[in-house]
């Protein structure tokens, strides 16, 4: 029986992407043991503790899911500019900045 999905459980996982480094909202959802549940991670996200590095967190096309000009969108892209992660067309390369987290 799989335990049951908390917030804690998904910020205990995000917490762990590095610097420079990005995640999926469905890598994160793998990770907990829901592999369909990238929502339920935006949902959790939505509510993040302070400190949290919530901006580490994008969708599957490797684009920010939050409106571009909203304060939050343009948060998110101005915090992962500033770990040194480039955007091209307003889309990130996960090959090159996506996390491994078979690697920690």
């Amino acid at each position: 029986m799989t335990p049951p999905l908390t917030d804690e459980r998904i910020f205990e996982v995000v917490r762990r992407i590095p610097p420079g480094h990005v995640a999926t909202y469905g890598q994160i959802a793998r990770l907990v043991g829901r592999p369909r549940g990238a929502r339920r991670i935006g949902y959790a996200l939505h509510r993040c503790p302070s400190g949290l590095p919530w901006h580490r967190v994008i969708n599957a096309q490797g684009r920010i899911s939050l409106p571009a000009d909203s304060t939050s969108g343009l948060a998110q892209r101005r915090r992962l500019s500033e770990e040194g992660i480039v955007f091209i067309s307003g889309r990130i390369d996960l090959d090159r900045y996506g996390w491994d987290d078979a690697a920690n």
